[in-house]
């Protein structure tokens, strides 16, 4: 009877012990106070996986606690993550937003809470709810693209296929008009020739461009920042293209994803003899296709600096300071407070400086390099 009662008390005594290294392990959970929500757009790119992971690392040892949802490419799932984490507590938002406008709502709630928010990479639209804005040089990356275009054309009279990002997505307008302004010298003075838009025919003589008119056009070719989408598109392209319109040809493509899916269209029709093909993200299988030849570059963004500068941000928030800044965002409705990340061109001529001897990459990651 002893050693029952022993036993017993020895069971419950574990019992106890695990379940407070259970709760101890949990971060932000269920009914904890979380210092900083972060919402991310979807676990499906590689892209965002990568930042989910290098939030986390930034605020690890901090008195602060974060909590990361993914939203899956739905605004409403965005808008209950934001949700979720104000009824946790937090005292800062970082949201990375899928559709810009349809997001405002989200952070207009927050903001009713006293919450300060963070827009990150990409602009939310049409509010005053938005306190900070964390992004690349948006402006930039579209121009960095379009000028590995020019500086690799073969003559004059070569295809240009254009491809844009989401029309929902503030940022895919900042980056064809970027790329649009390095561009449209080089179409007007017959350097290229679109293949693929009549919008942008339409409007070949005229360098800057109306939101409205940037609209016009990436509406023919957007992608949707979907790589499946992209491919369907490349292929209706090149299958409507007149053999003029083959040949040695550039191609703008927004992002890795979809510069990789339209890559793969290209090489397999017989009359395209060669084709540049730009990206963006850094994304790993597209340094792979860099390394490969079958990618010609992506604009690498050092998410590591991104992170840091969004995090650097929310802590100054919590500790009461006002972050410093470097220029501002018009997103409709305010001029948004901006932090700015330069942009690095990245081929295979210097793909192994930039991204594994910066430590951003590991080089077994990849073959060939």
């Amino acid at each position: 009877m002893k050693r029952s009662f022993k036993t017993i008390a020895l069971v419950l005594v574990i019992a106890v012990f695990a379940a407070i290294v259970a709760a101890c392990g949990k971060s932000g959970g269920s009914g904890s106070k979380v210092s900083v929500g972060i919402v991310l757009p979807t676990k499906d790119e590689p892209r965002w996986v990568q930042d989910e992971q290098r939030f986390k690392d930034a605020l690890s040892g901090s008195k602060y606690t974060t909590e990361i949802l993914f939203s899956q490419g739905s605004s409403a799932k965005e808008k209950e993550n934001v949700e979720t984490l104000i009824n946790k507590g937090i005292k800062v938002l970082i949201i990375c937003p899928q559709d810009g406008d349809a997001a405002a709502a989200a952070v207009e709630a927050a903001k009713k809470e006293g919450i300060k928010v963070i827009s990150y990479d990409r602009l939310i639209t049409n509010t005053d709810a938005v306190d900070y804005y964390v992004t690349f040089d948006s402006v930039a990356v579209g121009a960095a693209q379009a000028q590995y275009l020019v500086d690799h054309a073969k003559g004059s009279g070569e295809p240009l296929y254009l491809y844009a990002g989401a029309a929902s997505d503030n940022n895919a307008f900042l980056f064809f008009q970027g790329a649009w302004q390095v561009l449209q010298p080089k179409i007007a003075d017959g350097t290229f020739k679109i293949a693929n838009s009549s919008e942008a025919v339409a409007l070949k003589d005229k360098k800057d461009l109306s939101r409205d008119e940037l609209s016009k056009i990436i509406g023919q070719v957007t992608t949707n920042w979907d790589p499946n989408e992209a491919k369907n598109k490349a292929q209706t392209h090149l299958t409507a293209a007149a053999a003029d319109m083959k040949g040695d040809v550039a191609i703008l493509a927004p992002n890795d994803g979809t510069a990789r899916s339209i890559a793969d269209v290209f090489s397999t029709d017989s009359a395209v003899k060669s084709f540049v093909i730009t990206g963006q993200d850094a994304e790993k299988a597209s340094i792979q296709y860099v390394i490969d030849g079958k990618q010609s570059m992506t604009v690498f963004k050092d998410v590591r600096t991104l992170v840091k500068d969004a995090m650097g941000m929310a802590v100054e928030i919590l500790d009461g300071k006002s972050p410093a800044t470097t220029g501002s965002y018009n997103n409709g409705k305010v001029d948004v407070k901006a932090k700015q990340t330069k942009v690095i061109t990245v081929d295979k001529d210097n793909v192994k400086k930039e991204i594994v001897d910066s430590g951003y990459y590991k080089a077994d990651e990849f073959k060939g390099l």
